[in-house]
C-alpha cells in the first residue's frame, strides 16, 4: 500500500509541475549556453564536427594559402601595390575560417592546429595600418578613397567577420591577439561613421557588421559598438546607394542591398537572402540590447513572411540564382531552387536569436529543420567538398566542389558545425531550455548554483530522449522542453511517474532536482507524407516525406528504375530501417511506388496508347547526405500523378549556338521543357546575355539536315526588381538560306511580339533551313534572356 501511495503521490507531482509554456515575451532574453559548455555525442553531428576538426578546417587553410587569400595579407603588410588575389571581399573567407578554427579550439584544445592559427592572426595583423583600418584588397589595389563605394566594396562587411572571428578567438583562448585588431578597427569606425557632424552617413551593401558590432560590444563592453551597430541598423533604407552611385531616385530600386525602405517599415523578405538574415540578425541585437520593441516587431513581422511563404521544407531559403535571394512568395523551385548555403545559415542565425528573445519554440522549429536538411547537404561526409547552391531536385550534374571563387560558404558551414552545440540550449536565472536533442552533457553555472544535465538519445534517428541530472540547485528551477512542431502525440515524464502528454511547444517541469533524477521524453517519429500550400506553383501536385526533423529525397543510385518515373501515388507508404552502413549510419525509408514512363510526343500522332505502370520498390534518404555517392538524378518532392506527355519540337535534334555567354548563362535552358510561370523566374540555369548591354545578340539552333518550320513561341526573361535584364526593344526570327540569313515572313503580325508574362507566339510562311536564329536588339544599358524558346513544325 505504501509504495502504490508513493507513486501515486509521485504522478500527481509530476501533473502538478508539468506546464505547457506558449510562445510568449519576456522582459529579459533568455542567455545562449555557450557550445564550448555543451559536449556533442550524437550519431548525426558528433561525427560531422569530428571530420571538420580533422579534414576541413586543414582543408579550408590551405585553399586560403593556394588562392592567394592569405598572402594578400602579406602583400598589404609589406607595402606592395600590385598582385592581389581575389575578390574584393576575399579577406571574410579567411575570417571566417579563423572563426571555425577557433570555435575547433574551444571544443578541444589541438597545439598544431592553435600554432597555425597563431600564425595567420599574426599576418593579418601584420597587414593592419596605423589609425586601425584593415582591407587588404583596398591597400594593396589602391582602390580609391576608404568607404567611397560602401554599396559593392564590402569594407565593412569584411570588417564584420574580422570583429566575429576575433570574438570566437578570445572565447576559445583567451588571448586577445586577433581581438586587439578588431578593436583598433573597430574603433576607426566608430571614429567614421555615425550621425554626428562631419561623419559618414552610410553602410554597407551587404550586412554583416551590424551583428558583429554587437558581439563585440557583448566581449568588450564598449558601448560605442553598439551605438554604432543601432546607427547602421537604424539608418537603413534611405536609398544611401542611389546617392553614392548617381542614380535618380525615380530609376532606383535599392532592395537587392536592403536599401529600399527602413527596417521599420519592412513587411516581407526582399533581395539577397544572406544580406537580409544577417541584417535582421542585426536587427534583433540591437532590438534586445536596447529594449526596442518596434523595431522588434518589425523583424517578426519579416520573418513570419520568410518562413511561412519561402522556405524550403529542407530548411533554406532564396529561390533565385539571378539576385542569390528572394523573388515573390510562394517562390519555392525545385531543380532551380539556389536556396545557398550561407542563407540557411543565416536563417539559423536569425531564428535563434529570435528564439532568445521572445522564448518562442517556433524559432527553434525553423532552426531545427535547416540545421538537419539544408546545412548537413552543404559538407560531402568526407569534409573535402561543399555545395554552394542546394537544389531540392538535380538531373544528375550538381556536385560539390573542393572550393569556389567566392569562397563564402565552405568556411560558413565549418565555423557552423564546429559551434552547432550553441544552438542547444539557453537558460535564464531559474531555467535551463532544451531545444535541440542532441547526445552529450550540458553545464551551465549559475548565481544560485550549477546546472548539469547528460543527454541519452538516438536523435533525429529515433525520438526517446532520457535526461539525467548530473549537478543542480538547492532550490526549485525549470528544466523546459521543446516539443517540435512536427510531433504528434509527444509524452514526458518524470523518474517513474506515468507519462503525460505533451503538445508542440514548451513543456516546464520546475521542482527541486536532485542528482540522479531523469526525464523521459518520447517523440514519435511516424513517417509524414507532406503536401504544400498551393500557391506554391512548382510544388502543386508533388508530396515530400519525412521523418522527425529529417526531410527525405529520392536518389538515382537506390532506384532500379527511371527516377521521373515514380509516382506517389495517394495511400503510399514508407517503413523507416536504420542502415548503419549507409552514408555514415542513417535511418532510411523503404517503400513501394508505381512507376510509370512519361512518354515524350512528337507531332504526327494523335493518339498513342499509355505505358503500363510498373510496381517499384523505393527507397529514399536523407537530404542532407544526398550526392555522397554514384552520380544522378535526385528528388525531394515526387508527383502525385503521372507527368503530362512532353511534347517535343524541332528544337530537340538541333545544336545551340550563341553571340555571347558568360559563367551563369545555360543556352541549353531554352529547351528544357520547364514550363515558365512568368517573366522574372529565375531558374538556376538560364539562358541570357548578361553582362553585354544594349547592342544585338543571338541564340540559334542549328540541324545537320533541313527542317520545315512554320513558328515558335518565345517566353522572354525580365528580372526588373531583382536583376540586369530586361525585355529587348525588339527581336527578329532569321533563317538560313544558303551562306546568308533572311528574315522569315511573319504571318498576322508586323514584328516578332515581345512581352512579359505570356507566351509570345509567332507564325511564319514555311521555310526549309538548316538553322535558325532569334536575334534581339537589347535595350540601352541593359541585357535581355530568353526562358524558353520552342519550334513548331510546318507540318504539324
Amino acid at each position: 500500500m505504501a509504495h502504490r501511495t508513493t507513486a501515486l503521490r509521485s504522478a500527481l507531482t509530476a501533473l502538478l509541475l508539468l506546464t505547457q509554456v506558449p510562445g510568449q515575451d519576456p522582459t529579459t532574453p533568455l542567455a545562449a549556453v555557450p557550445f564550448p559548455q555543451v559536449v556533442v555525442r550524437d550519431a548525426f553531428f558528433a561525427p560531422r564536427r569530428a571530420t571538420n576538426t580533422r579534414v576541413t578546417l586543414a582543408h579550408a587553410l590551405d585553399q586560403l594559402e593556394q588562392t592567394g587569400t592569405l598572402a594578400n595579407f602579406d602583400r598589404a603588410a609589406a607595402g606592395a601595390k600590385q598582385g592581389y588575389q581575389g575578390f574584393v571581399f576575399q579577406d571574410s573567407d579567411a575570417y571566417k575560417a579563423l572563426e571555425a578554427v577557433a570555435y575547433a579550439l574551444a571544443d578541444q584544445r589541438n597545439p598544431a592546429l592553435e600554432r597555425r592559427l597563431d600564425a595567420v592572426i599574426h599576418r593579418v595583423a601584420a597587414a593592419q595600418q596605423p589609425d586601425g583600418y584593415l582591407n587588404t584588397s583596398y591597400t594593396v589595389e589602391a582602390r580609391g578613397a576608404r568607404f567611397h563605394n560602401l554599396r559593392d566594396d564590402h569594407e565593412l562587411y569584411c570588417a564584420g567577420h574580422l570583429f566575429e572571428a576575433a570574438v570566437a578567438h578570445f572565447r576559445a583562448t583567451g588571448k586577445r591577439t586577433l581581438l586587439d585588431v578588431a578593436c583598433r578597427y573597430a574603433d576607426l569606425l566608430v571614429r567614421t561613421f555615425g550621425p554626428g557632424d562631419g561623419q559618414h552617413r552610410g553602410y554597407c551593401g551587404h550586412p554583416e557588421v551590424e551583428l558583429a558590432l554587437v558581439a563585440l560590444w557583448r566581449v568588450t563592453h564598449d558601448d560605442n559598438y553598439l551605438d554604432l551597430a543601432q546607427h547602421f541598423v537604424t539608418s537603413r533604407g534611405q536609398g544611401y546607394f542611389a546617392t553614392e552611385h548617381q542614380t535618380p531616385k525615380d530609376r532606383y530600386d535599392g532592395s537587392y542591398w536592403l536599401d529600399h525602405q527602413p527596417v521599420l517599415a519592412m513587411r516581407r523578405s526582399q533581395g539577397h537572402a544572406v544580406r537580409a538574415a544577417y541584417l535582421m540578425c542585426g536587427a534583433v541585437d540591437i532590438a534586445a540590447a536596447k529594449q526596442d520593441r518596434a523595431l522588434l516587431d518589425a523583424v517578426r513581422t519579416v520573418y513570419r513572411n520568410t518562413v511561412g511563404k519561402n522556405q524550403f521544407v529542407t530548411g533554406g531559403i532564396g529561390p533565385s540564382a539571378h539576385n542569390e535571394g528572394f523573388t515573390t512568395d510562394y517562390d519555392l523551385p525545385t531543380e532551380s531552387a539556389y536556396q545557398e548555403s550561407c542563407a540557411s545559415i543565416a536563417l539559423v542565425m536569425w531564428a535563434h536569436r529570435l528564439l532568445l528573445v521572445t522564448r518562442d519554440p517556433t524559432y527553434a522549429d525553423a532552426m531545427e529543420r535547416a540545421l538537419y536538411n539544408a546545412i548537413p547537404a552543404g559538407v560531402q561526409l568526407d569534409g573535402t567538398k561543399f555545395f554552394y547552391v542546394n537544389p531540392l531536385a538535380s538531373r544528375g550534374g550538381h556536385h560539390r566542389k573542393g572550393w569556389f571563387g567566392c569562397a563564402c560558404c565552405p568556411p560558413n558551414l565549418a565555423r557552423t558545425f564546429a559551434a552547432v552545440g550553441g544552438y542547444a540550449y539557453a537558460h535564464s536565472d531559474a531555467a535551463l531550455y532544451v531545444n535541440l536533442y542532441i547526445q552529450g552533457e550540458v553545464q551551465v553555472p549559475l548565481e544560485r548554483g550549477r546546472i548539469a544535465l547528460a543527454v541519452d538519445t538516438d536523435y533525429p534517428w529515433h525520438g526517446d530522449v532520457q535526461l539525467r541530472v548530473l549537478a543542480a540547485p538547492a532550490e526549485p528551477f525549470a528544466l523546459v522542453l521543446r516539443v517540435p512542431g512536427w510531433s504528434d502525440g509527444a509524452t514526458v515524464a518524470v523518474g517513474a511517474a506515468p507519462p503525460t502528454p505533451a503538445a508542440p511547444g514548451y513543456t516546464s517541469l520546475r521542482r527541486v532536482w536532485q542528482r540522479g533524477d531523469t526525464v523521459h521524453l518520447r517523440l514519435p517519429m511516424p513517417v509524414q507524407r507532406l503536401g504544400a500550400d498551393p500557391r506554391a506553383e512548382a510544388l502543386r501536385g508533388r508530396v515530400a516525406f519525412q521523418r522527425g526533423p529529417i526531410v527525405y529525397c529520392a536518389e538515382q543510385v537506390d532506384q532500379a528504375v527511371p527516377l521521373d518515373t515514380l509516382v506517389a501515388a495517394p495511400g503510399a507508404a514508407f517503413t523507416p530501417e536504420h542502415r548503419k552502413d549507409w552514408l555514415g549510419g542513417v535511418t532510411v525509408l523503404r517503400g513501394t511506388l508505381p512507376s510509370l514512363a512519361v512518354p515524350s510526343w512528337r507531332p504526327g500522332a494523335l493518339y498513342r496508347p499509355e505505358a503500363t505502370a510498373q510496381t517499384a520498390e523505393v527507397t529514399l534518404v536523407p537530404y542532407a547526405v544526398w550526392d555522397n555517392r554514384s552520380a544522378g538524378p535526385m528528388s525531394v518532392w515526387l508527383p502525385t500523378a503521372a507527368a503530362t506527355p512532353r511534347l517535343l519540337g524541332p528544337e530537340h535534334g538541333a545544336e545551340i549556338e550563341i553571340s555571347y555567354r558568360n559563367t551563369n548563362c545555360f543556352p541549353e535552358a531554352i529547351r528544357d521543357g520547364l514550363e515558365p510561370k512568368r517573366s522574372g523566374d529565375t531558374p538556376r540555369h538560364n539562358c541570357h546575355f548578361w553582362d553585354h548591354r544594349g547592342g544585338t545578340e543571338w541564340v540559334q539552333y542549328t540541324w545537320p539536315a533541313p527542317q520545315r518550320l512554320a513558328g515558335c513561341r518565345i517566353y522572354w526573361f525580365d528580372d526588373t526588381g531583382h536583376g540586369a535584364c530586361r525585355l529587348p526593344k525588339g527581336a527578329r526570327l532569321l533563317y538560313r538560306s544558303g551562306d546568308s540569313w533572311q528574315p522569315v515572313a511573319l504571318e498576322g503580325a508586323a514584328a516578332v511580339p515581345v512581352a512579359v508574362d505570356r507566351w509570345c507566339e509567332v507564325r511564319f510562311a514555311p521555310v526549309a533551313t538548316t538553322a535558325l536564329r532569334l536575334e534581339v536588339e537589347q535595350q540601352e544599358g541593359w541585357s535581355s534572356g530568353v526562358l524558353e524558346w520552342r519550334l513548331v513544325d510546318a507540318d504539324d
